[in-house]
């Protein structure tokens, strides 16, 4: 067993165990000669270039888990979207406008339509020495993007059409959780020893229509998962007055963006969920002078929260960070408890 997944358990650990949302992406430069050559959802489609990108922050930086290189929106894509992936943002030509869009979705089959996902898993489990992370996006989080068509600040289009047609939405949301489910045991039977799920708009929903829309779709794909000791995260942006409602998903880790101090954060989860995060990921771009004082006090807040803790950042890492200053903030967690 590796100090990750005994972390996310809640289990005592040597060294506080660190990965870091988004580790493969465009701060890498080995990344970035990959991408020279292919578009990005070719690369997603890609076992062998999806896997040779997930590795290459293990390799590169030293951390204690490996996350697939892929992206939330190839399972509406599976279910019958177009999907234009590229820098400049995701985008659905045809958003979803009503029941008749919604009909035409249907729940794909990973094995078949997504198992390109499967075999880049299966390659990483035969090079991998750290823990594999597979993932997917939270069903509220798939169906804004399905509704707006491409990211939004407000989201409107997509809460609008979930306040005025609370059944059409269920209908969406359930097709939406029923696809993941497959997905992400497709995963796990090819290898994935964790999973996260990322709710990245979470925070768009106030906690009222949240627990409408939100958590019980996460808690409903996480009971349809056919796990085997394999721990699930839950982590949202802007959730610091969900994360009671995300504790009780049956999530075993709750990913803290760095809004919420994580002893604080505790509090609001209670004693039974591992946390992970949270820092601010700006925060790579100071002078290593100032950047290790705040990597110690989240090792501080961590240690003041009780056992179970992962150290990440409270959202992905961002484009143009110093690779020297990701490689320092490893080494400083994991000389953290030692000290």
């Amino acid at each position: 067993m590796s100090i990750f997944i005994d972390a996310c358990f809640g289990k005592p650990v040597t060294r506080t165990p660190v990965w870091i949302m988004r580790q493969a992406g465009r701060y890498l430069p080995e990344y970035r000669a990959v991408r020279e050559k292919v578009k990005f959802l070719d690369l997603c489609k890609s076992p062998e270039l999806a896997a040779q990108v997930s590795l290459q922050p293990v390799d590169i930086l030293g951390v204690d888990a490996a996350i697939l290189f892929s992206d939330i929106l190839v399972v509406p894509e599976a279910m019958g979207m177009e999907l234009i992936l590229e820098d400049h943002g995701p985008q659905f030509p045809q958003p979803l406008r009503g029941q008749a869009d919604v009909g035409k979705l249907h729940v794909p089959d990973p094995e078949t339509e997504l198992r390109y996902v499967g075999d880049a898993i299966r390659l990483l489990r035969k090079s991998l020495k750290v823990p594999l992370i597979g993932f997917c996006g939270a069903p509220w989080t798939l169906a804004a993007y399905m509704i707006e068509g491409k990211t939004s600040r407000s989201f409107e289009k997509a809460k609008a059409a979930l306040f005025s047609d609370e059944a059409l939405a269920h209908v969406l949301l359930t097709k939406i959780t029923d696809s993941l489910i497959a997905y992400l045991n497709m995963q796990l039977a090819a290898g994935a020893q964790a999973l996260q799920i990322f709710d990245s708009w979470a925070g768009a929903l106030g906690p009222e229509d949240y627990a409408r829309f939100g958590a019980p779709y996460i808690a409903r794909l996480i009971a349809g998962l056919k796990r085997d000791g394999q721990p699930v995260i839950v982590f949202g942006v802007e959730t610091g007055e969900l994360l009671g409602q995300l504790a009780k998903t049956g999530a075993d880790v709750v990913g803290v963006d760095w809004r919420v101090p994580l002893d604080e954060a505790r509090k609001r989860v209670g004693p039974k969920v591992a946390l992970q995060g949270n820092l601010d990921p700006a925060s790579l771009f100071l002078p290593l002078e100032k950047l290790r004082p705040r990597i110690a006090r989240v090792l501080e807040q961590a240690r003041a929260a009780g056992p179970g803790h992962i150290f990440n950042l409270g959202h992905g890492i961002l484009p143009g960070t110093p690779v020297a200053n990701v490689q320092a903030l490893v080494q400083q967690v994991h000389e953290g408890l030692a000290k």
